[in-house]
């Protein structure tokens, strides 16, 4: 059974659609416990963007963050927020990086380990894992023979002598880890979220990262076979110019996608009210060598209100992670808020937000008051299944969806699949089976048809069932 998102460009017709719009369906921020934790260590001196990895460890049944932080930076250090509202931060060549670690057994409550690896200021009560490592990302590999390399890490050594390689680590348990090793070939500027994840398609690893272009920043993708020798990192996704750029997009596997969640940075003119802030877009791709935005310029996650120093934790920036689904379905999206502008003073705090699955951005009527219509790209049937996702624009409120299926999409409807004859019944957890009463799904096999949708009152997520694309447009 295949399944396709309204949101996906190959999926719709846009010849056939009138009154209908993609809208991103926003996450819902956990009010009652964020945030989670903020910078309340001494060794925190910024935790600055954080790009956070939460990870949960099925056999352990724990979660597992890291993250990434400022542990050295005068100008920082001890600097009162009365102080640093009076006067803007200078980032300094000599500050220092790490990464660090937390748990929870809830992903609510989250303990900051003493581990007694690093030593910071001469003491090793700490949660520092690795210093001079920025960007880090990090990955559990359930599929890895090996014990000792099931935590897969990818971070850039940066030291304030001017040192600095990709370097990937190995762990048994995501604490205690090796020595890094120096990619042999390529080093990439990288200084953003170097994400590494598993692509089952081409059996390979991959890694998500940041370079620069016509200078601007862009995403780039990596691959490798083994976790040590890297492709050249090519370039995947771009904004608009200085105004938009992606700034880190941590990306994830679903239902046969890539979706990517984009830190979008504004620069470009100092006098627009968004400058220097960070908002998070979604994006996508169907294979991780193009990513395309959901709707470009609408956020995924509404930053909190006011602006520094007495504004909302997550008022300035957001960085995320990839989500994680807990063990009744649920869907997580940890990130790091901060409360002032990127390359101003602000104070970091790690955060959580919920996301509907499968349920990231829908089709929309423009008007209401109108019937909306959208045809498909052409398919091709293999089986007897359609069904679509779908809910009421107003919660509570009654919805209306026709369907039918012609040979193209200014045609009617083939005699027994027309909207007269074709019906939508509720089948499980939101989706509707869409049933013809008198067609017969084998009268369709081997034809490239287009599935016709008259709908009110109705969000339109996806389609699924015994079905593929079939149009030029459409590559795998």
């Amino acid at each position: 059974m295949n399944q396709y998102f309204f949101f996906m460009r190959a999926l719709v017709n846009p010849q056939g659609t009138e009154n209908a719009v993609i809208r991103v369906e926003k996450m819902v921020k956990d009010e009652e416990n964020n945030p989670l934790f903020t910078e309340d260590r001494p060794w925190e001196v910024r935790i600055d963007n954080g790009y956070p990895n939460v990870i949960y460890n099925p056999e352990q049944k724990r979660y597992q963050c890291y993250y990434t932080l400022i542990i050295e930076d005068k100008d920082c250090f001890g600097v009162s927020r009365e102080e640093r509202a009076k006067r803007d931060y200078c980032p300094r060549d000599d500050r220092i990086t790490g990464v660090a670690y937390a748990e929870s057994e809830d992903g609510i409550h989250w303990e900051k380990p003493e581990l007694g690896i690093c030593t910071w200021k001469g003491n090793k009560k700490n949660n520092l894992i690795f210093i001079y490592a920025h960007g880090t990302g990090v990955m559990l590999d359930p599929k890895e023979p090996d014990p000792m390399r099931r935590y897969k890490m990818v971070t850039k050594i940066d030291k304030p002598d001017g040192t600095n390689f990709m370097a990937v680590s190995f762990s048994e348990d995501g604490i205690h880890w090796q020595e890094p090793i120096p990619w042999p070939e390529y080093n990439p500027p990288a200084d953003s979220h170097n994400l590494p994840f598993w692509n089952e398609k081409e059996k390979c690893y991959m890694v998500i990262s940041r370079i620069w272009r016509d200078g601007i920043r862009v995403a780039a993708i990596s691959r490798s076979k083994d976790f040590i020798h890297w492709e050249k990192p090519r370039e995947v996704a771009r904004g608009t110019g200085f105004q938009n750029q992606i700034y880190s997009m941590p990306v994830f596997y679903w239902k046969n996608l890539y979706l990517g969640l984009a830190s979008i940075f504004h620069e470009g003119d100092r006098k627009d009210e968004q400058f220097d802030l960070v908002d998070l877009q979604l994006t996508y791709g169907v294979n991780p060598e193009r990513f395309d935005f959901a709707v470009f310029g609408e956020n995924i996650l509404d930053r909190g209100s006011g602006t520094y120093p007495a504004g909302e934790f997550d008022c300035g920036c957001i960085f995320a992670g990839p989500p994680v689904e807990d063990t009744e379905g649920n869907l997580w999206v940890y990130y790091m808020g901060g409360n002032g502008r990127h390359t101003n003073f602000r104070e970091t705090s790690f955060a959580r937000a919920s996301w509907k699955a499968d349920k990231f951005a829908a089709l929309i009527p423009r008007d209401r008051k109108q019937t909306s219509v959208v045809a498909t790209s052409r398919l091709q049937f293999t089986g007897n299944c359609l069904e679509i996702l779908a809910d009421p624009l107003t919660e509570g409120e009654p919805f209306h969806i026709e369907a039918e299926i012609a040979p193209s999409w200014n045609q009617n409807g083939f005699e027994n699949f027309t909207f007269a004859s074709g019906t939508v019944k509720p089948s499980a957890e939101g989706w509707y089976s869409i049933v013809f009463e008198h067609g017969s799904w084998e009268e369709l096999k081997g034809r490239r048809v287009v599935l016709k949708l008259r709908f009110q009152g109705a969000k339109l997520w996806a389609l699924r069932g015994a079905f593929q694309i079939a149009e030029y447009k459409f590559e795998e």
